[in-house]
């Protein structure tokens, strides 16, 4: 996205939220950290004289994606969500699906123990502390030097993955149950991918709800959104 904005000439800012240490190059001017909500990012569109907001925020992080729509509702500005399509199962997968991160927690709280491989990132991992008994395997962008888990193995990398690679992993490490999120999209799509060709169950938290908003699924289609709301 940040390339097709820049190749258009077209001034933008790209916002971090600052969960990560280390962020990519980018074409763009670079802001990281919050704003301090919904009215903190108005103030910001204002005085920035900010027209069109393109949100594309992680699937889960559903506050800040709730503080865009009511911050460009406030001030009049255009917004569109750039979203990867919800993850469906197919043939072979063995789906649990939870409404929650806390749900999925309580969920292996009552299991025996088992190797689990927990992909849901690195916020949301002291959740999951309730259920100390099995052995985690984490898959984290930046190195942490505490986990709040007592039997936990991190890996340190930053996808996209190979299904190869994670079957593999999964292989290896005898994972019995994969945690995820449905980010959607193919970045990290391996991991399901996998658990499908080894036939490990996987425990899928469903989305969070975001209230309605104008959404598309590609970068090409943001920035005709951008072009159409400039001209309308």
């Amino acid at each position: 996205m940040a390339k097709l904005v820049a190749e258009a000439n077209i001034p933008a800012t790209l916002s971090y939220a600052g969960r990560v240490e280390r962020t990519k190059p980018q074409p763009l001017p670079k802001r990281i950290g919050g704003y301090g909500g919904a009215q903190g990012l108005a103030e910001y569109l204002c005085a920035e004289k900010v027209t069109h907001v393109i949100d594309a925020t992680h699937p889960f992080a559903s506050q800040m994606s709730v503080n865009a729509i009511n911050a460009c509702r406030e001030t009049g500005t255009q917004l569109c969500a750039l979203t990867r399509p919800a993850w469906d199962s197919v043939d072979g997968d063995q789906w649990h699906r939870v409404p929650t991160i806390g749900a999925a927690a309580e969920y292996l709280q009552g299991m025996e123990d088992t190797n689990v491989m927990l992909a849901i990132g690195r916020m949301h991992l002291a959740e999951f502390a309730c259920a100390p008994q099995h052995q985690y395997l984490l898959r984290l962008v930046d190195k942490a030097e505490t986990l709040p888990l007592p039997k936990a193995t991190a890996l340190f990398s930053r996808g996209p993955f190979s299904t190869e690679d994670d079957i593999a992993l999964m292989r290896y490490h005898n994972i019995k149950l994969l945690v995820s999120k449905n980010a959607g999209g193919r970045g990290t799509y391996s991991k399901i991918e996998a658990a499908r060709h080894l036939r490990i169950p996987v425990v899928m938290i469903d989305r969070p709800a975001i209230p309605e908003r104008a959404e598309v699924h590609t970068p090409k289609d943001a920035l005709d959104w951008v072009h159409h709301t400039s001209t309308s």
